[in-house]
């Protein structure tokens, strides 16, 4: 994969002799092959720029979205893929991409980006939506002030080797005692063909953390559309009891845990603590070097559980445009206008919570 990468990386550097303008398309069906192709090759490009996406979002929760890309020559240079928000609680927004925590443009030349910018502008102003925000792992418009960017979230990125005691001794001490804790209590992976036992496990924990809960089709149709680069890990004791799960992406050399929770034995047995040890075992195995930590949110518990692990934050500079909207979003548990909401949600008894979440959290993106 690194010698399609670094090849993408010698073509951006060549001059390109064009015979015909480049020119805009949305993605169709019959174009998801190039897409991908594409996407994997091009050094900018994520797990979430894979055409996929588009089918798990508009089936999932019924999100219109755009799908563009720049061609030239019959070769695409660039893809970028939108999709809408309309919400009366949360506002109208035009996003790179909702449910994901990286996007934005990704492209081989400048001109390709500088198109894709031009056509989300112009179905921004269509749309009239309040912003339009880009997922990036880097800024896109560092010299545009039309574009702005704010201090909230965070990932972690981590480099791992093929050997599971050196990954083992990279953990600081007091959260490598965590995982030795559960290694010492017998429990133990296993990897589901379906969602059941994970949406188990994540409704409970999000719902202790006072949130709406995605509807169980979405992992379903995750797990069905991306197959083995999506991967279901449940935690068990030794006589089979359910501690937690986890649903990760593999993507190049890299693993990705996603969406996560643990049953509320999971406190007891040191369970999540396993879970990402499990999994950072099986990644490892598998020929993955680096382990995602993903996106938290900063003065969270979860970006100091990431922390205790010896992850170091890496600042996600997400960039948002104003069109109707006055101010940047502030979309998040952290806002103190949601804390009622939060403190409510916790009440309601779990099968309530999770019929009623599926309507809310398909606005918040």
């Amino acid at each position: 994969m690194n010698s399609i990468i670094e090849a993408a990386q010698a073509k951006r550097a060549a001059p390109v002799m064009a015979t015909s303008p480049m020119t805009l398309h949305l993605l169709q069906p019959h174009d998801y092959p190039r897409w991908d192709a594409f996407v994997r090759a091009c050094p900018d490009a994520t797990f979430f720029h894979l055409s996929g996406w588009q089918k798990v979002i508009e089936g999932s929760f019924g999100i219109k979205t755009w799908f563009y890309y720049v061609q030239q020559d019959g070769e695409i240079l660039g893809v970028l893929p939108l999709a809408e928000i309309k919400s009366r609680l949360f506002g109208h927004s035009l996003g790179a991409m909702p449910f994901c925590v990286y996007g934005g443009p990704a492209a081989t030349s400048d001109a390709a980006r500088g198109m894709l910018d031009e056509a989300a502008h112009e179905l921004a102003q269509k749309l009239g939506v309040g912003h339009l925000e880009y997922r990036g792992m880097q800024r896109f418009h560092l010299d545009d002030a039309s574009w702005h960017t704010k201090e909230l979230y965070v990932t972690f990125r981590k480099e791992i080797t093929g050997d599971d005691e050196a990954n083992l001794n990279a953990i600081p001490r007091k959260q490598r005692a965590m995982v030795r804790k559960g290694i010492k209590l017998g429990l133990r992976g296993e990897v589901d063909n379906n969602v059941d036992r994970m949406f188990e496990a994540y409704a409970r924990s999000v719902h202790r953390l006072g949130t709406p809960v995605f509807p169980k089709k979405y992992f379903a149709m995750l797990q069905d559309v991306f197959g083995d680069e999506c991967e279901v890990r449940t935690i068990v004791t030794d006589d089979n009891r359910l501690v937690a799960a986890v649903l990760s992406f593999y993507w190049r050399d890299e693993v990705v845990p996603y969406y996560g929770g643990g049953m509320d034995l999971a406190r007891e047995v040191a369970g999540n603590d396993f879970m990402y040890w499990n999994l950072m075992q099986a990644a490892a195995a598998r020929g993955c070097r680096l382990f995602d930590f993903g996106r938290s949110k900063l003065g969270t518990g979860a970006y100091d559980f990431k922390k205790n692990w010896g992850f170091t934050a890496q600042h996600l500079p997400y960039e948002y445009k104003l069109y109707g909207a006055t101010a940047l979003p502030d979309n998040n548990p952290l806002n103190p206008k949601y804390q009622l909401f939060i403190k409510m949600w916790k009440k309601l008894p779990l099968p309530v919570a999770n019929f009623m979440g599926p309507y809310i959290v398909r606005n918040l993106g």
